[in-house]
């Protein structure tokens, strides 16, 4: 026991002795019936920990999407909210406003030249940490600072659909939209203009803008609206936060949470082993790391959730050699790998096929998944197609072209343990078919060179992050190829795959308001990516959470929602 412990107990021993000691006069403590004095209330701390070197909050917005900092975003999730709330079931539920919009109650509206409006109401309760009201000139600031051009902040392409922001009043605001946008009712949250508190940074914010993110603010002076509040931050080691007694949807269970900062996920599981750290937020140690403490970590759970998708892409615009743009070629390579054996030997079990980029743990799934097409493992079926191309196999089955072994190139980054697991097994299947494969291990110095990543000859392997939003399936569209015209700066778009029938349902789904008619186009979208074969995807990748037995009520982090979505309900027993 450390001096300071000591010296604690004697104190409490003491003040134990004291009490006994007083007259039977009432204090604070007793109960009014005379039943004596209640036990006093052990505060109840839970510490976390992220695999990111955060320096400040400001980072949450200068790179969100960009070289994010791992688990930044639950972080903020735990010191702010917006008007509306996604939580890991999907469902997007209000949080500061009153009700979140809809076309049934009224507060979406769409035109029938497609035009659109979108209320909220703010709640009377509403209020920032600091004790000032939330009022609808916060929500006009934070859409001011995140349009300013000054400060280079990543646009969301939301704002260049939005027609004006007007505040009816101090509690009703109102988006006028120039055309339908199926995420219009979550604006004002985490990814479009999450409330900022004009009070504390309008001054700032007109006087000094090129140091505006390097304002005390964004790190313990940091005034949020969520359930806890920072007390204490320390760059690139920890921060503290106590609960907001004030929070609308009441105060947390929980009544301090530290943060601490650890790149090295070995630190980060040898913590959870050790008790000193209760639950991982973001990309927290490797699955690998998290089924090992499946199976050894007695004090605690790992939860495993979706978290992205394990794809094949394939070179569609300069494809070397050619081959790899015939459909049947592709499709014949997708028959040849046994991609439920790699769900079972390298994530054990704890994910699925990946047929398409949604997951069958998604909402969605069931009403999609009839347009999927899939390709089941068949390596005779493989065989067969690649015979019937026309191409001549060697004495030692191998393929040739033009009397050169056939040989494609596969490539993948280096920092994703999973990538290189998934690369080799791949490359072992297409050679049982009699496609050799040239592995590329992607190094550290071109994973930023947008060309070289851009231009791979024949197919590259990596973890995509997956989501219906209109962010998450844009991507796919023409608009977001890299090509030399725009210096290849444009993202998103890996195969290159350019199509006008693509593009129509991928711009028809984002602008689809009613639900069933947006899920058929879903379905439709899916299927020609399968038909396709525009992307090859292997599996469904999900992330591990890892969470002491003592902490409650923790669901894991899903592609919507980050671990802390209700962290005012997480319990310690």
């Amino acid at each position: 026991m450390t001096l300071s412990a000591r010296i604690g107990l004697l104190g409490l021993v003491v003040c134990t002795l004291l009490a006994g000691c007083t007259s039977g006069r009432p204090t604070p403590e007793t109960s009014p019936s005379g039943a004596g004095p209640a036990s006093p209330t052990t505060p109840k701390r839970v510490t976390a920990a992220i695999r990111g070197a955060a320096n400040s909050m400001a980072q949450a917005k200068t790179q969100r999407l960009v070289g994010s900092v791992a688990g930044l975003d639950a972080v903020e999730e735990l010191i702010h909210t917006g008007l509306t709330h996604r939580g890991v079931d999907g469902i997007l539920a209000p949080r500061l406003a009153q009700t979140t919009p809809s076309i049934e109650n009224g507060l979406w509206q769409v035109n029938p030249d497609g035009r659109m409006r979108t209320s909220w109401t703010l709640r009377p309760d509403a209020r920032w940490q600091d004790g000032a009201p939330l009022t609808t000139a916060d929500l006009l600031f934070a859409v001011a600072v995140e349009q300013d051009a000054e400060l280079g902040l990543p646009r969301n392409p939301a704002y260049d659909l939005i027609e004006s922001v007007e505040a009816a009043d101090e509690r009703t605001i109102v988006v006028n939209w120039k055309r339908p946008y199926i995420e219009a009712d979550a604006m004002f949250g985490h990814l479009v203009g999450l409330p900022l508190p004009r009070h504390l940074l309008e001054r700032p914010f007109n006087e000094d803008k090129p140091n505006f993110f390097s304002l005390p603010y964004w790190t313990d002076a940091y005034v949020g609206a969520g359930a806890f509040r920072i007390r204490e931050w320390v760059p690139d080691s920890h921060a503290v936060m106590q609960a907001n007694d004030t929070y609308v949807l009441g105060r947390p269970r929980i009544d301090e949470i530290e943060v601490r900062f650890m790149p090295d996920p070995n630190t980060v599981v040898a913590n959870l082993l050790a008790g000193t750290v209760h639950v991982t937020l973001g990309r927290g140690p490797s699955f690998e790391q998290g089924m090992h403490l499946k199976e050894n970590w007695r004090e605690g759970q790992v939860i495993f959730r979706p978290g992205g998708w394990i794809v094949i892409t394939p070179q569609l615009l300069t494809p070397s050699p050619a081959i790899v743009g015939n459909l049947e070629f592709r499709r014949a390579l997708l028959h040849a790998i046994d991609r439920q054996e790699l769900v079972e030997s390298l994530m054990a079990g704890q994910s699925s096929v990946g047929h398409a980029f949604i997951s069958p743990e998604d909402p969605d799934f069931g009403a999609v998944e009839p347009a999927i097409l899939k390709y089941d493992y068949d390596p005779q079926r493989a065989r067969r197609i690649l015979d019937e191309l026309g191409l001549a196999r060697g004495a030692d089955g191998m393929l040739e072209v033009g009397g050169q072994r056939l040989s494609v190139e596969i490539s993948t980054t280096v920092q994703n343990d999973m990538h290189l697991k998934s690369m080799p097994a791949t490359a072992a299947y297409w050679k049982q078919v009699g496609v050799a494969v040239d592995q590329v291990p992607i190094p550290l110095q071109r994973i930023q060179d947008r060309e070289y990543r851009a231009t791979f000859p024949a197919f590259t392997l990596g973890l995509m992050q997956v989501g219906l939003s209109p962010q998450d399936v844009m991507r796919y569209h023409s608009s977001a190829t890299p090509l030399p015209e725009n210096r290849f700066a444009v993202t998103g778009n890996t195969a290159r795959y350019m199509n006008a029938e693509q593009d129509a349902l991928l711009e028809r789904y984002t602008t689809t308001v009613p639900r069933d008619e947006r899920l058929r186009t879903l379905g439709q979208l899916i299927n020609h990516q399968t038909t396709n074969v525009t992307a090859m995807g292997l599996f469904h990748y999900v992330n591990p959470t890892m969470v002491a037995s003592r902490l409650q009520n923790v669901t894991g982090r899903s592609v919507g929602a980050t671990e802390a979505w209700n962290a005012h309900l997480w319990e310690l027993k």
